[in-house]
C-alpha cells in the first residue's frame, strides 16, 4: 500500500494485540469438565499454515477506516490551505530578497532577512503542530478500528487452519518478511468480514478530477499534513 502520510500502529503493536486476543480466547476455553456440555468455541488449530495480513491496509480499506480517514482529511483541508498560503508568502519574500539583493541597502536587506527568518520559524512550528495533531487523531482512528478488527483476524485464522499470521504492513528490509504469495494473504477476507460486522456502508467514491492544493513544505522539505487518502498497493 502506498501511504502518503499514514502513520498507523506499528506492526509489532498490532501483532501484540492480536496475539493477546488469541491467547485470551484459548485461555477462556478450558477442557470440558466431566458432565459439562461440549464447548462450542473453535479451538486454535495449531496448524502449519502461515498467512499474511497488511494491518495498515486492512484498517485503511475497511469501510469504517475509509469513512473516518476521509473525514479527517476534510477536517484538515482548511489547515492545509492556510499553510500553503503562508508558504507562498514566505517564498515570495525569499524571491524578493534574491532578486533585489544588489539594490537593497544594508538596513533594508537586514529587515527583509529578519522577516523571512521570523516567518520561517513560525511556519515550521505550524507545520509541526499540524503534523502532530493529524497524526494523533489518525492513531486514535487506527487504534479504535484495530481493537475491533483483531478478534476477527483471530477467528478467521482459527477457522481456516492458520498457525501463524505475519503482518506485512512494512516492506522488507524494515520487515523481516522478504516475499509472500497473494494466496496466503488474508487482508481482503478480513476486511470483508469486518465490513459485514461493522455495518458501515462503503463511502461514496470521490468525484474524479477534484484537485487538492499541493502540500506546503517545512524548511526540511517534509510535506505538511493533512495527507492524501491512502491507496491500496
Amino acid at each position: 500500500m502506498t501511504s502518503k502520510f499514514l502513520r498507523l500502529l506499528p506492526a509489532v503493536a498490532a501483532l501484540f494485540t492480536i496475539s493477546a486476543l488469541a491467547q485470551t480466547s484459548r485461555a477462556a476455553t478450558p477442557p470440558d469438565a466431566p458432565g459439562a456440555a461440549p464447548s462450542t468455541t473453535i479451538p486454535a488449530p495449531g496448524g502449519a499454515k502461515v498467512g499474511t495480513i497488511n494491518i495498515q491496509e486492512a484498517i485503511a480499506l475497511s469501510n469504517e477506516g475509509r469513512r473516518d480517514l476521509e473525514a479527517l482529511q476534510k477536517k484538515f483541508d482548511p489547515k492545509q490551505t492556510e499553510l500553503k498560503s503562508e508558504n507562498d508568502e514566505l517564498e515570495a519574500l525569499k524571491k524578493q530578497l534574491n532578486t533585489q539583493a544588489s539594490t537593497l541597502n544594508d538596513e533594508a536587506a537586514a529587515n527583509l532577512k529578519g522577516q523571512i527568518e521570523t516567518k520561517q520559524k513560525a511556519f515550521d512550528r505550524a507545520v509541526q503542530d499540524a503534523q502532530d495533531d493529524y497524526g494523533n487523531q489518525e492513531q486514535e482512528i487506527a487504534s479504535r478500528i484495530l481493537k475491533k478488527m483483531a478478534p476477527i483476524i483471530v477467528k478467521y485464522s482459527q477457522e481456516n487452519g492458520f498457525g501463524l499470521i505475519v503482518d506485512t504492513s512494512k516492506p522488507w528490509p524494515q520487515s523481516p518478511v522478504l516475499w509472500w504469495g497473494e494466496s496466503i494473504d488474508i487482508t481482503k477476507p478480513v476486511v470483508d468480514a469486518y465490513n459485514a460486522q461493522s455495518g458501515v456502508a462503503a463511502p461514496a467514491a470521490p468525484s474524479s478530477g477534484a484537485a487538492k492544493p499541493a502540500a506546503p513544505k517545512s524548511s526540511t522539505g517534509t510535506a505538511t499534513k493533512p495527507p492524501s487518502s491512502s491507496q491500496p498497493k
